[in-house]
């Protein structure tokens, strides 16, 4: 009874919300069209690409900040949620999460006034980082230990519009194109024994309002929002538009995008305006339609020629406006760190080009001089498809790399990683990184990379196919 009770009120906001939604949309005459069905399949095409990773940021946002029900709720802006161990198969929040690092996730409303990160002093000894985007998923800031170090000290984050005095005791401004900014946090955790003295740092920091820091009477309270609800048939959908309508009025365009921006405007697309697909001709709405479904086709197709996390994650001046590859990157995981953060390759394809499915068996041989060189720690994580999550098995491991206890080197220095779905026998058990019984992809992680990886020159080894106890080459 008590659970019946619990889905009915669920689903009674989120009723709520897509009559909002609704609303949103039909209040007022939507943008009126003006261009043929033929350059609106085109413009919804390139529409669609540049607003996908902003549509999945947009999903993360609001179940963390404004669904109570939702499993990644946070409780509102202007707060940390700090998790306590590492990610597993139920943690939903993002696709192709980290199982390196506890997440720790906050989001702020940045309208009314900046707000204040305070950092403690954090050993030289774990690594911890704090990523910051904006609503385009641009990595805009970062805080922690290779960009601000191990010491203590302020950070104040400011909107675009913000142009008031800064405390003398602040460290650092950071600007964001956005009015809403995010944080996805990660501390480092070293085994279970060490969840104590994790916990204690993670609630160090600090999030305060300026007026609060700086002992100022607070300004006047921003507006309310009536937050479209998330429904994903309509995001991937000639309805995206009015999700990026919605989005468009808290950011400051930038200048490298105003004709961009024009153009986007034959198809409805402008800052907080209505738009009410239904209103327009058919042929009109078929063509946004097609529109999507190309975009989302051509995100797809481009991500097995990708094998650099720079090419699609980080700041908007190292993305160079590469819409498709930013669409990209969040189709393959979103809030990845950018590539001076962390590096990031994959395997989704095995040494003949087929891809990954659980009912084969593969070998990962990393050569003793291939294996990764970095300052902090390196992994390889596993996740299914088509949902991209972390993989259910019976020994409960994600992830594999030298942290891992009972990892075996060969006597050469090299190491082997067995990825398959059945356990395999004797010693390799120890290497082994378990599969689904479908298609997967690997993912491999490297926190404080070198230069060879930061300007894309590390090779990753062949994920090859074993046949008979024997490896293909």
């Amino acid at each position: 009874m008590k659970l019946l009770k619990h889905i009915n009120i669920k689903s009674l906001l989120f009723m709520f919300s897509i009559t909002l939604l609704g609303l949103y949309a039909q209040g007022v005459k939507s943008q009126q069209i003006i261009t043929s069905p033929e350059e609106a399949h085109k413009i919804a095409k390139e529409a669609f690409i540049f607003a996908y990773p902003m549509l999945y940021g947009y999903k993360t946002m609001v179940a963390q900040t404004q669904d109570p029900l939702d499993p990644g709720f946070i409780g509102g802006f202007g707060r940390y949620r700090h998790y306590t161990r590492l990610n597993t198969p139920e943690d939903k929040d993002i696709n192709a999460p980290n199982n390196d690092t506890p997440y720790s996730w906050a989001w702020l409303d940045l309208r009314a006034e900046p707000w204040v990160l305070s950092l403690p002093e954090v050993s030289g000894e774990r690594y911890y980082t704090q990523q910051w985007f904006d609503l385009y998923t641009h990595n805009f800031a970062y805080t922690g230990a290779r960009a601000t170090g191990f010491g203590e000290g302020s950070y104040l984050f400011a909107g675009p519009e913000w142009n008031g005095e800064v405390p003398a005791s602040i460290k650092k401004v950071f600007r964001s194109e956005s009015e809403f900014i995010g944080t996805l946090t990660r501390t480092e955790l070293k085994g279970e024994s060490d969840v104590e003295n994790m916990l204690a740092i993670q609630h160090k920091y600090v999030l305060q309002p300026l007026s609060e820091f700086a002992g100022q009477k607070p300004p006047v309270p921003a507006a309310e929002i009536a937050w479209p609800a998330w429904n994903e048939s309509r995001a991937l959908s000639g309805e995206f538009i009015a999700y990026l309508n919605f989005l468009l009025q808290f950011t400051q365009p930038h200048p490298s995008e105003k004709e961009l921006l024009k153009r986007f405007e034959k198809i409805g697309i402008k800052a907080g305006a209505p738009f009410d697909i239904k209103s327009l001709p058919r042929d009109i709405q078929q063509a946004l339609t097609d529109g999507v479904e190309q975009g989302l086709k051509e995100i797809e197709e481009v991500m097995p020629s990708l094998t650099n996390s720079g090419e699609v994650y980080g700041s908007r001046e190292q993305l160079k406006n590469n819409y498709l590859y930013r669409a990209a990157g969040a189709f393959a995981g979103i809030y990845a760190n950018s590539v001076e953060e962390a590096f990031y390759s994959q395997w989704s394809l095995d040494s003949s080009g087929q891809p990954l499915d659980g009912k084969h068996k593969y070998v990962i041989h990393f050569e003793k001089k291939d294996l990764p060189n970095v300052k902090f720690f390196w992994s390889v994580t596993l996740f299914d498809l088509p949902g991209r999550y972390l993989v259910a098995n019976p020994i409960d491991r994600y992830s594999l790399g030298p942290r891992t206890d009972g990892i075996r080197y060969n006597d050469d220095g090299s190491l082997t990683v067995y990825v398959q779905h059945e356990q395999p026998k004797g010693d390799k058990y120890t290497n082994w990184l378990p599969a689904p019984d479908g298609p997967f992809f690997v993912t491999l992680r490297c926190y404080g990379p070198d230069d060879v990886m930061i300007n894309g020159e590390y090779k990753l080894p062949k994920m090859k196919l074993q046949t008979n106890s024997k490896i293909l080459r």
